[in-house]
C-alpha cells in the first residue's frame, strides 16, 4: 500500500479537480474535501466566520462518516470545542 501526502489547500484542490471525474468509491469524500479546500484557500481558519467554520465541521463529519469504522472519530461537539465554538 502506498501513501501520498499533499500539502496546501490550493494544491489539494487542484489535484482533486483533476481526479474527480475518475473517482468512483470516494466521490462523496472528494467533493466534501474540495468544498472545504475552496473555503480554506481564500481565508485562514482564524478569519472564517462561525457559520463557515460550522460548515467545515459538517464537511469533516461527512468525510469521517464515509470512512470505514475507526476508533479515533471525533464528534461534532469535539470539533466545535477544538475550533473554539460552543455547540
Amino acid at each position: 500500500m502506498t501513501e501520498v501526502r499533499i500539502n496546501g489547500f490550493s494544491q489539494v484542490r487542484g489535484i482533486l479537480e483533476m481526479l474527480l471525474p475518475y473517482i468512483r468509491f470516494k466521490r462523496v469524500q472528494a467533493r466534501a474535501l474540495l468544498k472545504a479546500c475552496l473555503m480554506l484557500e481564500k481565508q485562514t481558519l482564524r478569519t472564517l466566520s462561525q457559520r463557515d467554520i460550522r460548515t467545515i465541521v459538517d464537511l469533516i463529519l461527512l468525510i469521517q462518516q464515509e470512512n470505514y469504522m475507526s476508533k479515533g472519530r471525533r464528534t461534532k461537539e469535539d470539533l466545535y470545542q477544538l475550533l473554539g465554538l460552543t455547540p
